[in-house]
């Protein structure tokens, strides 16, 4: 199976099934690990550039609002 065979099989795949796909990424469990996730990748980069910890927030609450129900 080719490259195009296999990315033409995941389209189709993920058009079969995108009303479950975006449920998922909307449930409670996604917002729960996408938290853990978001603040682990925050406090790390804020050790890397402190000085930008306001950016890095705003950064991390806009990914927070593309994943999850909250």
């Amino acid at each position: 199976m080719g490259i195009d065979e296999t990315v033409n099989k995941g389209k189709d795949l993920y058009e079969q099934n995108k009303d479950k796909i975006a449920e998922a990424v909307k449930s409670e469990q996604a917002e729960d690990i996408s938290d853990k996730v978001l603040d682990g990748v925050a406090d790390f980069a804020k050790k890397l550039a402190p000085g930008a910890a306001d950016k890095i927030d705003e950064i991390r609450d806009g990914a927070d609002k593309a994943v999850g129900n909250e």
